[in-house]
This record gives C-alpha cells, sequence and structure tokens, in this order.
C-alpha cells in the first residue's frame, strides 16, 4: 500500500480547516477596524474573543471525543465554523459580526480538537502535524495573495474560512463514529506524565501569547511603521507563509533526528531575534526579512511542539489541552500587542515580547529533555517504559507494533514453567540484576 494511501487525509483536513482561522487573524483583526466602527484595540479583542472562544472548545472536549465520536463532533465543529463565520461575513452589525466570529471561533476550537486527538493516536503524530501545518500555510498564504484583489470590508476573511470549513464537510464521512463504551473511555482516565504536561502547557500558553502579540499587530506594522500599501503588506505575508512552508518540509525531513530538545529550545531562540527584527521595521526591507524570517522558523518549532505534546498521552488529551492552552495564549494576543504597541509603540512591544520568549524556552526545552528518552539499547529499557521504546519505535526501520507507545500500560512478564514449579508473575519489566531462566519470550525490541 502507498504512503499516500495510508495518509489521514481527513485529520490533515480538519486540522487545515481549524487552524486557518488563527492564521488569518492579521487580516481578520485588520479589517475589523477599517470596515466597522471598531477601534484598533476593540479590533483586537474581538480577534481575542474568537480565539478564545476557540480554546473553551478544546477545555470542554478535550477528554471527549471518544464519547462523543470523531465523525459526530468533526461535522458539529465544521457546521459551526460554516454558520459562525458566514454569518460574520454577510453582516455589517458590530454585535452580529462579534457573535458570528465567536461561535465560528468554537467550531475551529472543535474541529482542532478532533484533528489533535486523531493525530495524537497516529504512530507518527510528528509528521502528519507536519503535513497539516503544510496545507494550512499553504491556504493561508493563497488566500492573503487573492484577497485584497477581491476589495474592502470585513467580510472576505471569514467567508473565506467558512468556505474552507464547508469544503471539508464531506471528508468527515471517513472519520470514525462512536465507538467507545463508557467503560473503555473511564479506563486509563489519569494524565501520564502530568508535571510535564502542565509545564508544557504553562509555557505554550506564553510561547503563543508573544506570537500572536506579533501576529496581531503584524499588518499594522507594515501600514503604519513601514508606509506599506494593502497589496505590499498581503504580498509579503503570502511570501513568508510560502517561507513557512519550506520550513515545514524541512521539520518532515528532518524528523526525529535532531530531537525535539534543539529545535524547542534553539529555534524558539532564533524566533525572539526574528520579533525584535519584525516590531521596528520601518521599510520594505526590514519588514519582510522580520516577517519572513519568523514564519520560516514558527511553524518548525510548533510542529516539534506539537509532537512533544502528542508523544505525553497516546490517546491525546495532553496534545489538546496544550494546544487549548496555547489557544489561551494566542486568543490574548491580539489585545496584548495592541496596548503594548499602543502605549510603548512597536519597537518596545518587540523587545518585550523577545525576552518573554527566552524565558519561556527554558522550561520548553527541559520538557523536550526529560521525555524525550535515549535511544534504546539491549537492557536499557526502563520499569516505567515507553519512552526509550518509542524513541526506536520513531526511528526508520524500526518494526511497528513490536514496541510500546508512550504511554502504554506496562506488561506483565510471564516467567515460563522451567522445573516443575511455575515463576511468579512480575508487575513490570525488569531493568536490573541477573534473570530467572526462561524460554525466552519475545521482550519489547521484538527479539
Amino acid at each position: 500500500m502507498s504512503a499516500a494511501r495510508t495518509l489521514p487525509w481527513p485529520l490533515v483536513a480538519l486540522f487545515t480547516a481549524g487552524y486557518l482561522a488563527p492564521y488569518l487573524l492579521p487580516t481578520t483583526v485588520g479589517r475589523l477596524d477599517t470596515g466597522l466602527p471598531l477601534s484598533a484595540t476593540q479590533a483586537g479583542a474581538v480577534g481575542s474573543a474568537l480565539l478564545l472562544s476557540s480554546a473553551t472548545a478544546g477545555f470542554l472536549l478535550a477528554s471527549r471525543v471518544e464519547r462523543f465520536g470523531a465523525r459526530a463532533l468533526a461535522r458539529v465543529g465544521l457546521a459551526l465554523a460554516v454558520l459562525g463565520y458566514g454569518g460574520a461575513a454577510l453582516t455589517d452589525a458590530v454585535p452580529a459580526v462579534v457573535a458570528g466570529l465567536v461561535v465560528g471561533g468554537f467550531g475551529s476550537g472543535t474541529a482542532t480538537t478532533v484533528a489533535a486527538t486523531g493525530i495524537a493516536a497516529h504512530r507518527d503524530p510528528h509528521r502528519i502535524s507536519t503535513l497539516g501545518l503544510l496545507t494550512v500555510s499553504a491556504l493561508a498564504g493563497a488566500l492573503y495573495l487573492t484577497l485584497p484583489h477581491l476589495g474592502p470590508g470585513h467580510g472576505q476573511p471569514p467567508a473565506a474560512i467558512a468556505l474552507s470549513a464547508l469544503a471539508v464537510w464531506p471528508l468527515t464521512g471517513r472519520l470514525p463514529v462512536r465507538t467507545a463504551t463508557r467503560t473503555a473511555v473511564q479506563e486509563g482516565s489519569r494524565l501520564p506524565h502530568r508535571r510535564s504536561g502542565l509545564v508544557l502547557a504553562a509555557a505554550m500558553l506564553c510561547w503563543s501569547l508573544a506570537q500572536n502579540s506579533l501576529w496581531g499587530v503584524s499588518g499594522r506594522i507594515g501600514l503604519t511603521q513601514a508606509h506599506l500599501g494593502e497589496v505590499t503588506v498581503g504580498a509579503v505575508f503570502a511570501v513568508s507563509l510560502g517561507a513557512g512552508l519550506l520550513g515545514v518540509i524541512g521539520a518532515g525531513a528532518l524528523g526525529p533526528r535532531l530531537g525535539r530538545a534543539l529545535p524547542v529550545g534553539a529555534g524558539t531562540a532564533l524566533i525572539a531575534g526574528c520579533i525584535v527584527l519584525s516590531a521596528s521595521a520601518t521599510d520594505l526591507t526590514s519588514f519582510a526579512a522580520g516577517e519572513i524570517s519568523w514564519n520560516t522558523l514558527y511553524p518548525i518549532v510548533l510542529s516539534y511542539l506539537i509532537g512533544l505534546a502528542a508523544s505525553l498521552d497516546p490517546r491525546g488529551r495532553w496534545a489538546v489541552l496544550v494546544g487549548s492552552a496555547s489557544s489561551l495564549g494566542t486568543a490574548a494576543g491580539p489585545l496584548a500587542g495592541s496596548v503594548l504597541s499602543a502605549q510603548a509603540g512597536f519597537p518596545v512591544m518587540g523587545s518585550v515580547l523577545a525576552v518573554g520568549l527566552l524565558v519561556v524556552a527554558l522550561p520548553m526545552t527541559a520538557v523536550a529533555l526529560h521525555t524525550g528518552g535515549r535511544a534504546l539499547l539491549p537492557g536499557t529499557v526502563r520499569r516505567r517504559g515507553g519512552t526509550p521504546a518509542a524513541v526506536v519505535a520513531a526511528s526508520a526501520g524500526a518494526p511497528s507494533g513490536a514496541v510500546p507507545q508512550i504511554g502504554a500500560p506496562e506488561q506483565p512478564v510471564v516467567e515460563i514453567e522451567v522445573d516443575g514449579t511455575a515463576a511468579p508473575v512480575r508487575p513490570a519489566y525488569g531493568t536490573a540484576g541477573p534473570q530467572h531462566a526462561t524460554a525466552g519470550a519475545p521482550g519489547p525490541g521484538g527479539r
């Protein structure tokens, strides 16, 4: 069977539909304060409300996808996105526009939750999340080139998001229906790696806050500080997202070769420098350099963070919870960026955000180091299982299904009778000390 047939394209499409609203945030917020009687700060607050609604959907549904079924939840999310964003695009009444964007945001968050849960359960979550980032970057880049030519007004960005959600609807028929019983859903309900998950969620909230504080005002930086036209700013964004495509392709090609700690830590430090450059831009050259370099690095680091969250729980709960915490930061980003830039100016805002990123890079790197594991060598399976074995499972050429997944329950080792007396059953893999003579049941490495 070809690789194309084994890829979960419905999950990739759902991921794209859910992530499109944050990707189009600069033009969505920028058009609110030009097409409607809203100030820049009010428009930023509306963008924050949209993303806060999306984060709320993730927190509410993180542990309920199996109970309701991926197909049903995906269709509900897409329907809310079509109705909410479509309604916001068709009216000029500010309360109706705000309500429509909030409803659409909840739909986007629902779609993203279903996609994240399915991706985390896949045997190669980094590959699938990278492909999802690739498609959403390509779609957003095409829209940034197209929307300025469709005329002014606030309605074009939400209309594009609504149409994208509608286009994904037919693919939901290939998603699984509800198959888990109540007992199956309740089993293993305890979240693994709680401390690492909580640290990663808190760090991701701050990481996304810094990223989207700049992203939410990038359009205004280009228009007011760099003195560029809307068509030029849209072209810069399109080129930036195109560079992001190259970054995502590079991340997919590298895969786990560099581990996760180096891309997360060093990548975040480089992003901090890009933010300073973009926020202080005063002409096309500096603005384009900052935005293009930043958007090249951002999806690379994000893909590794998504993979890191997915590795903490094979049922996808940490992937959804960390993603929702990230959405909270994303939601606060436009408002925080608007307030900071209004009070201190864009260059000072960029410096503050860069320092914040350098601070949160430390705990994220620590989580990546703690949960990344080391290559599995004979006799080095840890008692708590999962992590080192999963490193081998993610390596090229490793036999699938022969090693436990991260977070998987430990398997009992049954020793076979050799002297007429059955040996007791051990609760877990042994890691040290001499072993009793056995008949050689296959170990986790398939030997």
